[in-house]
């Protein structure tokens, strides 16, 4: 770490640096396997830790309610106008400070307290803001779900479209959150139009895959389409909306002043400088060796044994039924994360254990990929998890695996990947 980056800090408030220094000294010694987590670019986190932060801007490129705002608004518009470009969108919210907060906005645009709602079953994959009743989208909403096939784990585009004729909601909701395959979102768009609904795709974990052609793109079949801009898309954390141009007041006056005040432009910044990055050839090439580690990673675990939720994955992110190992999710979680693995506990499709416990667990390649890893790392990593399993009462075996873990993080720093990775 650059000496004089956290001197300030240190200076003025040395427990939140040493905090700091920790969460730094944590990401480069663990394999983050999250899928919903990735490692931003040097440009990226200079753009959201410049200046900006100070700057009040409420309403949007021309029309704000300060003054002040010439140089806020070129950023706001290149943002927009890159995000149409990357996506072929016909309009471009990039204020909202969340993924869950772009989906609110989406149902403040349409929806009245009490309105229907079909979007996927959290239990089966989907998101907390797509009707769970522990959620705000949930509670206000007449909230219904959809599944997946019990014996394939696949979902049934027939059973959906069933469900929607019989329900008729006034918004269908696609996307997921743990669900390793491909959507087919031009069924969805046939869906909604038989049904009378508008459709909202959420795509905020296979963004960056959309954006390299790896996965079919929403824009054309949905009315709008909520992301994140971190995950695979690998820039600041915060949240995206697209529609189409006749959406576009309904879902502007939503966001502001419906459910925010004065964005974020550090951020609005940074999520400019990612998409700037997500336009270069690199971009897609990094996209493209996330897959092939997930390729590579699904054939290793395989090999060891493990079931995969569907069998397999089309995109950046698995689910393993960990019942066949004799272990649960929770009990797996922490497992990994004693020797430098950083994975996250998952329900799986009619998990029978609750969803502090669960069943299953998650794993994704974006952030290894960031480092640089290649299929042989991925290979190795599998058979650690493998080894680790095998051995969890070793705690001999486990001090080696932790290890080879500390030496293959060693081998692949983040600071110089990160920067190399999307500007090489």
């Amino acid at each position: 770490m650059e000496e004089n980056r956290l001197g300030e800090v240190r200076r003025v408030d040395p427990e939140i640096a040493a905090a700091i220094e920790d969460e730094e000294k944590r990401q480069q010694g663990n394999l983050e396997l999250i899928a919903s987590e990735n490692l931003a670019s040097r440009a990226v986190l200079q753009a959201q830790g410049s200046v900006l932060t100070n700057k009040y801007a409420e309403g949007y490129p021309g029309a704000r309610y300060y003054g002040g705002c010439r140089h806020v608004d070129r950023v706001e518009r290149l943002a927009r106008a890159r995000a149409k470009q990357l996506f072929g969108a016909e309009h471009a919210n990039v204020q909202p400070h969340a993924g869950a907060t772009a989906n609110l906005a989406v149902y403040l645009a349409f929806l009245k307290p009490g309105d229907r709602i079909l979007g996927m079953s959290l239990a089966h994959g989907g998101h907390l803001t797509h009707g769970s009743s522990v959620s705000i989208t949930g509670r206000y909403f007449e909230a219904h779900s959809y599944g997946v096939d019990r014996s394939s784990g696949l979902l049934d585009m027939e059973e959906i479209r069933q469900k929607a004729l019989r329900l008729r909601p006034k918004l269908l909701i696609a996307g997921a959150s743990a669900y390793p395959r491909r959507i087919d979102f031009e069924a969805f768009g046939d869906i909604a139009r038989e049904a009378g609904a508008v459709l909202v795709v959420d795509i905020a974990h296979i963004a960056g895959l959309v954006v390299a052609g790896l996965h079919p793109n929403p824009v054309p079949h949905a009315d709008v389409v909520t992301t994140t801009t971190h995950k695979t898309l690998r820039g600041p954390r915060g949240g995206m909306i697209l529609c189409r141009e006749r959406h576009a007041r309904r879902i502007d006056q939503a966001v502001f002043p419906g459910l925010q005040g004065g964005p974020l432009m550090h951020v609005i910044a940074a999520k400019a400088v990612s998409f700037r990055e997500a336009q270069l050839p690199e971009f897609i090439a990094y996209q493209k060796r996330i897959l092939q580690n997930m390729e590579a990673f699904v054939e290793a675990l395989r090999g060891y044994g493990f079931d995969l939720v569907t069998g397999g994955s089309d995109t950046h992110l698995l689910l393993l039924d960990l019942r066949s190992k004799s272990i649960t999710g929770l009990e797996a979680e922490k497992l990994l994360g004693d020797i430098g693995i950083t994975a996250n506990k998952n329900a799986i499709p009619f998990d029978p254990r609750g969803p502090r416990v669960t069943s299953g667990l998650r794993l994704g390649t974006p952030a290894v990929t960031t480092r640089g890893m290649g299929p042989e790392e991925i290979r190795v990593i599998a058979a650690l998890i493998n080894e680790a399993f095998t051995h969890r009462s070793d705690r001999r075996v486990l001090a080696q695996l932790r290890e080879r873990v500390d030496e293959l993080c060693r081998d692949f720093p983040i600071e110089v990947s990160v920067a190399g990775a999307a500007v090489e």
